[in-house]
């Protein structure tokens, strides 16, 4: 029997010094039946030519527009076909046997859907990295976190966390997931364009029935934050307004009533802290996220109600 197929897609847009630095490892990639693909979001810099020239090996999927994160992959990974997808950032340095061990995770467990490696930081080896670490968590009001990972400071990596086990969400970072379960789920959420795109998939997975794991014998190098800082407003926005949109989608209606509500409280809070302290960009976006949301709350109910009748939804701790 021949080894499943995994499909390694890296999204690009304008990141030629990305391909450049991290495409040689995954091209290294010792698993058997591997391609690697390129969805480009529309670059505009010679990243095209570039793998062209040097990576001839290398699969294209060119876009027409700059469809963000959700939307670049849905159309990039709709075009390919695998029994994996390895859905991987740029700026991801990876082990030579990094698809062995997900495939091997995997194959031994046929309830698991997605599966994460363990990340570490490109620059800093033995300390985990923020976008996920050693596997993705949620608390009661939505705030994820990581094994690995306290706030934002990062873990020393001692081999406190080389058990695979069931996680909550698996990062968009370094994702391993069937391919038919992403097509069947549409993909990423595209109303969220980008940040927690990734936690929602994982948690609309679970509540079909699917696990999602970490395992840690896999291991990638992630530099992060490459595209937006942590103090950006947009990357505020999105990430705030993207968390009420997945509570409101996957948690039961009651439940998603209470923790909502106490989650704006503190959204408020931190608002209002952020304001008297001098940081006026943080306030408005806390603000225009909660706005949008409102907004956003019709496309909810509908995709709630596209949710079969037979699914118990997956609260939260």
């Amino acid at each position: 029997m021949s080894a499943p197929k995994v499909i390694t897609a890296i999204l690009n847009w304008n990141g030629k010094g990305w391909l450049e630095k991290f495409l040689p490892s995954v091209v290294a990639t010792t698993y058997s039946n591997h391609v690697v693909c390129v969805i480009d979001n529309a670059s505009t810099d010679d990243s095209i030519p570039f793998l062209k020239e040097h990576y001839q090996q290398v699969q294209i999927v060119q876009l027409d527009d700059n469809y963000g994160f959700t939307g670049g992959y849905n159309r990039g990974l709709a075009e390919l076909e695998a029994d994996y997808f390895a859905i991987l950032n740029s700026d991801v340095e990876v082990e030579p046997d990094w698809i062995s061990h997900l495939v091997e995770r995997m194959q031994a467990n046929p309830e698991i859907g997605a599966v994460q490696p363990k990340i570490l930081q490109y620059k800093q080896k033995d300390e985990f990295e923020y976008a996920g670490a050693c596997g993705g968590f949620i608390d009661r009001f939505g705030f994820p976190f990581c094994r690995g990972r306290i706030f934002f400071s990062n873990e020393k990596d001692h081999g406190q966390y080389n058990d695979a086990r069931p996680v909550f969400w698996a990062t968009g970072a370094a994702m391993f997931i069937k391919a038919d379960l992403f097509k069947e789920f549409n993909g990423f959420d595209e109303d969220f364009f980008a940040h927690m795109e990734e936690i929602d998939l994982c948690w609309r997975m679970q509540n079909m029935g699917h696990q999602v794991w970490v395992e840690p014998k896999a291991v990638v190098y992630h530099v992060g934050g490459g595209t937006l800082g942590a103090d950006n407003p947009r990357k505020t926005y999105l990430n705030f307004r993207n968390n009420l949109m997945m509570m409101a989608k996957n948690l039961p209606l009651g439940n998603a009533f209470v923790r909502i509500f106490f989650r704006m409280v503190l959204d408020g809070q931190a608002a209002i802290k952020e304001l008297l302290g001098g940081n006026a960009g943080f306030f408005w976006a806390i603000g225009k996220a909660h706005f949008h949301f409102y907004l956003r709350l019709p496309q909810i109910a509908k995709k709630r109600k596209q949710i079969p009748h037979k699914v118990k939804l997956r609260t939260l701790p």
